[in-house]
């Protein structure tokens, strides 16, 4: 769930950022908003890391590890 909420947040910075660079006074605060759309991309790998370890823990250690289909 953690996931999708960045992933639409993303699209949203991204979407208002785009349209404010139609505007000399907003540009700005449209880079700004790349800037963050920015940041929440890093964060989408670490949302993902955290979910494989949780995943990793409740399976325990004789799971096997090659298996991606749960990373999503």
């Amino acid at each position: 769930m953690l996931s999708i909420v960045n992933d639409v947040l993303i699209g949203i910075w991204f979407l208002i950022g785009s349209f404010m660079f139609f505007s000399t006074e907003l540009v700005t605060t449209g880079t700004w908003l790349f800037v963050v759309g920015s940041i929440e991309m890093l964060i989408r790998p670490v949302i993902r890391l955290i979910r494989h370890v949780h995943l990793q823990k409740i399976a325990g250690p004789g799971a096997a590890t090659a298996d991606s289909s749960f990373d999503f």
